[in-house]
């Protein structure tokens, strides 16, 4: 048995060092492996400089202001509000409100912290429980995202993206509802407190006596540090996934023509790739340049990742309104659901609905981009 694990592990290390190679030997043969290299490490700094700082300020701005709204009740108000729009549209619990707020406001994992609370869980029945996995990541991190676009200058493409996460959203969580009663009736039945793994995790903090003034004053610094943490926590996916990505996006320097080792210069593949089925992203999309399609692939991990491409778009002038609806809409539904939907899944004690869950929200993010796309077309013509 030793013997077979040795194996499998020579096997796996050979595997990965074939795919490594087939990935960077032609990079390094196009782009010469002193360019290549120098350009990782100036698209990185100049990512962390120009993106990443950027994105953390929003985060904190943004964490500073979702912790007012939670201390002074608007939070609630606003559930109370939606409340009556889940049943008809999501087939969901009104409570559900409250995780379409707090993921909108933070991330994806707060709907699980939700989930596994007793008092939110007792108005779910099981299926409907499961499919809070899509329907919260549809709204994750949409405040940052939606707040780094119309900084950009594309307020309105924002919230035509908006609209088109929130359809993206419906068809996901229905779809992954469908799926699993499909699968599993007998999921059509109320949540059991013991399937709630752990109880009262999310509790509502006692009102302080403190004045309104340190009441306020200690939101906006606690929701500073946690804007913070998740600045930081999304560093690593921007630095890394996006330097991946443009680095098989862009081609040689404008300027001289020739590889200098200067920040986002690459090999053209995922263009050359995505060209030659341009005519199906100009259809659904309306993307008038191929090399957008890297927003939705770096969607797929981390949005902010995704986010993280938008200013070079933008410096290259492959942007306009439509396509930061588009990838608003994408970008907010998918919300790098690939690297979220199974430690989620598998922390409500659902691991064997994963496949289901991945399906139901690739859908959903299409969609989103397609009704985003013409929505935005609709708009243009009002």
């Amino acid at each position: 048995m030793v013997k077979g694990k040795d194996t499998s592990k020579i096997v796996e290390a050979l595997v990965f060092l074939l795919v490594f190679l087939l990935i960077f030997i032609p990079l390094g043969n196009s782009m010469g492996l002193k360019n290549m290299l120098n350009t990782i490490m100036q698209t990185s700094y100049r990512l962390l400089i120009d993106t990443c700082f950027f994105l953390m300020a929003i985060c904190v701005i943004s964490g500073a202001l979702g912790k007012l709204l939670v201390e002074f009740g608007v939070v609630d108000v606003l559930e109370k509000l939606l409340r009556p729009l889940m049943k008809p549209i999501f087939n969901l619990p009104g409570v559900a409100a409250l995780g379409a707020v707090m993921t909108f406001l933070s991330d994806n994992p707060a709907i699980i912290a939700l989930a596994k609370d007793r008092n939110f869980a007792q108005y779910f029945k099981k299926y409907q429980l499961v499919s809070l996995t899509n329907f919260g990541t549809a709204f994750g991190m949409g405040l940052i995202v939606i707040a780094f676009m119309a900084g950009k200058g594309y307020g309105a493409g924002a919230l035509v993206g908006l609209f088109g996460a929130v359809c993206g959203c419906v068809v996901s969580t229905r779809l992954m509802q469908r799926f699993t009663l499909k699968s599993y009736p007998e999921y059509d039945a109320p949540v059991e407190f013991s399937e709630v793994m752990t109880e009262d995790q999310i509790k509502m903090e006692e009102v302080k006596r403190e004045s309104i003034f340190i009441r306020a004053l200690n939101s906006i610094l606690d929701g500073g540090k946690t804007g913070v943490d998740l600045g930081l926590a999304i560093v690593p996916g921007v630095l890394i996934i996006s330097t991946a990505v443009m680095i098989m996006t862009f081609g040689p320097n404008s300027e001289v023509g020739s590889y200098t080792g200067a920040a986002y210069e690459g090999v053209a593949i995922l263009p050359y790739l995505a060209g030659k089925i341009s005519y199906v992203f100009e259809w659904l999309f309306g993307f008038s340049h191929p090399e957008l399609v890297a927003f939705p692939i770096t969607a797929l991990g981390a949005v902010g990742a995704a986010i993280g491409l938008i200013p070079e778009f933008i410096s290259q002038g492959f942007i306009d309104d439509n396509a930061v609806a588009v990838c608003t809409a994408i970008g907010m539904c998918w919300s790098g659901f690939l690297s979220t939907h199974t430690a989620m899944l598998d922390s409500l004690g659902y691991r064997h609905l994963i496949s289901k869950a991945i399906l139901a929200h690739t859908v959903g993010g299409l969609v989103a981009g397609i009704i985003a796309h013409f929505a935005w077309l609709l708009f243009a013509m009002i």
